[in-house]
């Protein structure tokens, strides 16, 4: 059979099966376009000492790793070894200059705060991008990439593996089948932060390693005195770098309600944590969402939901009839769906979807498939994508249209968390991105220090505290961060 004529032949069963079927032509798992099988990527890597090396190693076999850049040439050293003929950085804005011409994409595994603004440029050039979760550090960023994948056409995928799993096409098929019935509630548990938070600010500043260019890892936030404290692996637990636990599993944990319930904006949100500090985030955090009812599907209506994120070791309180001496949360987390007839509990990336009922639903397959997500098949799905026409591409699983929005509900738990020293419920407008309970003359204040002493075996909680700021202003810098000088984002497409 022709290529032409296979093509045609996919394109027309397709459809035909949907037709037949509440399934669009797209999940099917077929590749409609022709990709000649000496074709490889032309890859340049942004971030390699961590996640980006596991990333590397599950394009590297099929693809081209021409460029490598990072700031910390000593945690960034091993993959430099192993690729000898890649071209090395410092600063990705060089590699961009020097090596745009050759590139086909970009794979960005930075610290989260410098997120956005790499994907940014590489999308503004035409090249596809690979962004480890989470996706941006603020809304602005996440509304500004979601609208640039679309603008620009390039492919996009967010690092969150577990959404091209097949526990996560499960736990949508289920829902959408109405095996638990309309659902109005969700929690979702992490085990993390495995790295310290709830710190004070460190009162020394460390000399800066002749490795590390600490300058290029500040990037766009303001200008630290360097500590070890922060790099190369706790930078996460830190405001100004990182988004903590929410940041480091959320997009994880919460992609499968986030597709499987169709939510898109929150409408009003909360947030209570341990001691919440100006700098550094909680030791444990509870934020609560509420979404509105959406267009009911087929086979189940889309009522108004509650989503709840635990971290920290805090736990919800355990289903009615959950087996006894069982785990809530055997491993790094876990997502419980609450149903008008049953509740469904997943793991961690959506894996190992279970009903409480002990039934086993046998609901239409409609979701397409990704072979070995979980081990190299995600970011390969992305490089498919890649290849493929762009007049009958199959777009991967977390690519920003997607991934966008559902990175703004992460966010928007870190948020909450920030603002909970308004001591309010907040309303939320999704589409113009503000706070519309935050009164123009209220202010916030926040903690500096802890300032926690034992003397004489009494507790003195000496805390410093900031002066009081217009919290109005406070939330939208939240919102749409503003840039240290000589770092500047791609304006928002209209």
């Amino acid at each position: 059979m022709s290529d032409i004529s296979r093509r045609q032949f996919l394109k027309t069963g397709a459809a035909a099966l949907a037709g037949i079927t509440i399934a669009p032509s797209s999940i099917l798992g077929m590749s409609h376009g022709h990709i000649s099988p000496t074709d490889k990527l032309n890859i340049g890597v942004v971030g390699i000492g961590g996640m980006g090396h596991a990333n590397i190693n599950n394009v590297k076999a099929t693809e081209n790793i021409v460029a490598l850049c990072d700031v910390d040439w000593k945690y960034a050293k091993g993959v430099f070894d192993e690729f000898p003929k890649a071209k090395r950085f410092w600063d990705y804005r060089k590699m961009y200059d020097e090596m745009g011409k050759s590139l086909d994409a970009v794979i960005i595994a930075t610290a989260d705060h410098t997120h956005a603004i790499i994907t940014a440029d590489a999308m503004t050039m035409g090249k596809h991008v690979y962004c480890q979760k989470p996706l941006t550090h603020s809304v602005y960023e996440s509304r500004l990439l979601t609208k640039l994948a679309a603008s620009t056409g390039v492919v996009t995928q967010m690092g969150n593996q577990g959404s091209s799993d097949e526990g996560t096409d499960l736990v949508c098929e289920w829902i959408w089948n109405g095996e638990i019935g309309e659902v109005t509630k969700v929690e979702c548990i992490t085990d993390r932060p495995i790295w310290p938070q709830g710190l004070n600010v460190p009162e020394k500043a460390d000399k800066i390693p002749s490795t590390l260019n600490w300058d290029l890892f500040t990037g766009p936030a303001r200008l630290n005195p360097y500590s070890h404290v922060y790099h190369p692996w706790n930078w996460r637990g830190w405001w100004d770098y990182g988004t903590g636990a929410l940041g480091d599993m959320a997009c994880h944990i919460l992609h499968s309600p986030f597709r499987a319930l169709k939510l898109q904006y929150p409408t009003k949100v909360e947030g209570s944590s341990t001691l919440l500090l100006n700098a550094c985030a909680p030791q444990a955090q509870h934020v609560k969402m509420i979404f509105p009812a959406r267009e009911n599907m087929p086979r189940v209506a889309m009522p108004e939901v509650e989503i709840h994120w635990y971290d920290g070791g805090l736990l919800p309180d355990r289903p009615k009839g959950f087996p006894a001496g069982k785990q809530l949360m055997p491993g790094a987390g876990v997502t419980i769906f609450h149903g008008t007839k049953d509740t469904l509990i997943c793991g961690c990336y959506g894996v190992g979807p279970w009903l409480l009922s002990g039934r086993k639903p046998n609901a239409p397959k409609v979701c397409r498939r990704v072979p070995n997500a979980m081990s190299g098949g995600h970011e390969m799905d992305w490089v498919r994508a890649c290849k493929e026409d762009k007049s009958n591409r199959i777009m991967p699983k977390s690519d920003f249209s997607e991934a966008g929005p559902m990175n703004e509900m992460v966010v928007m738990g870190v948020l909450a968390v920030r603002l909970q020293g308004l001591h309010r419920t907040l309303e939320w407008d999704g589409e113009n991105m503000c706070f519309t309970n935050i009164g123009d003359n209220e202010t916030i204040t926040t903690c500096v220090k802890d300032g926690f002493e034992i003397h004489d075996g009494h507790p003195t909680f000496d805390r410093q505290w900031t002066e009081p700021v217009n919290a109005k202003q406070f939330a939208a810098e939240l919102v749409k961060h503003n840039y240290r000088e000589g770092w500047k984002l791609p304006d928002m497409p209209r």
